[in-house]
């Protein structure tokens, strides 16, 4: 849990906009939320009080209240990002030409004998 002043550090320190204590009681009336200048902001609070700003943060609550800032960054590449221009542009399994399914030898249906002889 982090109080309001540390909660408008770190909230300035993630774009171009300086917030101070008195826009984190703003966002706190926006969010009908009542807090004080003593008051401990934890996970639930912080995503409310965050879910105020526009654009959305990069973070969540539980990544700004958290007791190591800034959050860590992974040391893999952000995946791109994907859009589908049509949503019906996938071929289902009907779609899809039928292929024999076996793997191996065919089979003609009958099973060897194994070393039996009709008499």
């Amino acid at each position: 849990m982090i109080d309001v002043q540390e909660f408008a550090r770190r909230l300035s320190t993630l774009g171009a906009d300086q917030f101070t204590s008195d826009d984190v009681v703003d966002l706190a009336t926006a969010a009908e939320v009542r807090i004080s200048a003593d008051l401990e902001i934890d996970a639930t609070l912080a995503q409310r009080l965050l879910d105020q700003i526009s654009p959305v943060p990069p973070v969540t609550g539980a990544q700004i209240s958290a007791s190591q800032w800034p959050p860590p960054m992974s040391s893999r590449p952000a995946a791109p990002s994907v859009s589908f221009s049509s949503p019906g542009a996938v071929d289902g399994p009907a779609d899809q030409p039928s292929r024999p399914r076996s793997s191996g030898p065919a089979r003609n249906g009958r099973r060897p004998r194994s070393g039996q002889t009709d008499r």
